[in-house]
């Protein structure tokens, strides 16, 4: 088997030392996807052909001394629901087959600028619609710890191939924690950025007041210098914030004396919450706090209202964005329809999976006359009040802490006849989109010989602030070090 790939930093010094090349880099990481594909279904295409073609120039950079960034002759993988050009993007979907991407995404375009090396796209829940890479149109991915368990969702397929040693660095996306709860099932970094740091432009839409490209690694350092690549302003974006974006690498100082870490009353509670996974918790915030952090209690007094609010936006969303997926401009179109409505509805009824129909007819109800006001509109109020919640919160603490879920991954078909359960996954994550601010999951060790993470949540635009807490608690321990048996 292919050996598995070091993280982005050690693959930069074996570069910049001459101990390898790009070219041999982008061929280990192409023969390890090929080979744990049968295994983990993280991958759902590879672009070997143009990939090596892109290693070799990187190399020629190198000799030529012209590097574009640190990320120059990396490889990665893309979440297959972000648009490449030349490259299919089905977002798991079987309404998107045949369909290739005439442009890039700017997160695209901004990696590829800087010289990284895309391999190809992961698997995901259909249009992110999920918690446990289960959704997709063929097959689930599988977690790299455990085979028989899920990897978390949506991003399951870039948490499981940084797991599993297939590349460095990979980006997803994050609507209601599906970058943070993969990362923490399968024992990796997983940053969301704050809402508008990064371009949305070109990631295909699931709820856009909430969907955010985020970022997966092995390690803080190497999380910052990927969103470094990707951050800033783009005016194809509406949203995109116009501010300037600092030096993530100049953040990470290892200091943390001095700063007040809040720990939130309504997160650290007995019921609902698996009693191994709160103490591998309790345990990181006493390192944190041996290392001169302060901590103190605070409330989030409305995150009981967080999972309903958050499945109303993004089911009304999602009914609106997935309008547009209809037979008529591109994707799967129904054959031996009579007629246009007829043609609509087979093309859709083919085309999506359960799990989208149930929020597509969820998320048109929510939005129908005489309901718009008793549902959307109220969830629409509460997320204006979970807001609040952390701008008090953070009047006395710098950062947030907690679990980034209540359990270690779950089995393979545990949750799939049970949408509820599912979506209680999300209830330590949903509450960052829909205040806008940014989270990251940190591995914090092990409970039943699965990852548990750590979750950090900082104001808007603090994503200096958590990747300079989560590396420096990676300076004091090793769980970021440790490799699934199951991927070795």
């Amino acid at each position: 088997m292919a050996q598995r790939l070091g993280t982005l930093s050690e693959l930069r010094a074996a570069l910049d030392d001459g101990r390898t090349s790009a070219s041999d880099v982008v061929a280990q990481a192409l023969g390890r996807a090929r080979e744990l594909a049968p295994a983990f279904a993280a991958t759902r295409g590879l672009r070997a052909d143009r990939a090596a073609e892109e290693a070799l120039q990187a190399d020629q950079r190198r000799t030529a001394r012209a590097l574009r960034s640190v990320l120059d002759g990396i490889p990665l993988l893309l979440k297959d629901n972000l648009n490449h050009r030349g490259e299919p993007t089905t977002c798991a979907s079987r309404i998107l087959d045949g369909y290739v991407s005439p442009y890039d995404a700017t997160a695209v375009e901004r990696v590829k600028a800087a010289g990284g090396v895309v391999i190809g796209r992961t698997n995901m829940d259909e249009f992110a619609m999920g918690s446990s890479t289960e959704n997709a149109c063929d097959q689930p991915t599988r977690n790299p710890w455990d085979p028989t368990r899920v990897p978390g969702g949506s991003s399951g397929g870039s948490a499981a191939a940084v797991a599993a040693g297939i590349v460095p660095v990979a980006l997803g996306s994050d609507t209601g924690g599906s970058v943070r709860q993969p990362a923490s099932f399968c024992g990796v970094v997983g940053i969301k950025p704050t809402y508008g740091r990064v371009s949305r432009y070109g990631l295909v839409a699931f709820a856009s007041s909430l969907d955010q490209v985020g970022v997966f690694s092995r390690t803080a350092a190497d999380a910052a210098a990927l969103l470094q690549v990707i951050s800033g302003h783009d005016p194809l974006d509406s949203t995109s914030l116009d501010e300037p974006v600092p030096d993530y690498a100049a953040a990470l100082d290892g200091d943390v004396a001095g700063l007040t870490i809040g720990l939130p009353r309504e997160y650290f509670v007995e019921q609902g919450v698996d009693p191994d996974v709160l103490e591998r918790v309790r345990d990181a915030v006493k390192e944190l706090e041996r290392a001169g952090a302060k901590t103190c209690e605070v409330s989030l007094p409305h995150t009981p209202y967080a999972v309903a609010t958050y499945y109303l936006i993004a089911m009304a969303e999602a009914s609106s964005n997935l309008a547009r997926y209809d037979g008529v401009r591109y994707g799967h179109r129904a054959t031996g329809a009579h007629d246009l409505q007829s043609m609509y509805s087979r093309t859709r009824s083919e085309g999506f999976g359960a799990e989208v129909k149930r929020r597509i007819l969820l998320g048109t109800y929510v939005l129908s006359a005489g309901y718009y006001d008793a549902y959307y509109r109220k969830a629409q109020q509460a997320r204006t009040l979970l807001r609040g919640d952390f701008e008090a919160a953070y009047r006395s603490c710098d950062l947030i802490l907690t679990p980034t879920a209540p359990e270690v991954a779950f089995a393979l078909g545990e949750r799939s006849a049970d949408p509820l359960q599912m979506y209680l996954s999300d209830i330590f994550t949903v509450s960052a989109n829909l205040a806008g601010i940014p989270g990251i999951s940190v591995p914090c060790g092990f409970a039943r010989d699965l990852p548990v993470g750590l979750q950090l949540l900082g104001p808007a635009l603090g994503e200096s602030l958590l990747l300079r807490v989560a590396d420096a608690y990676q300076r004091r321990t090793d769980w970021h070090t440790k490799t699934p048996p199951e991927a070795s």
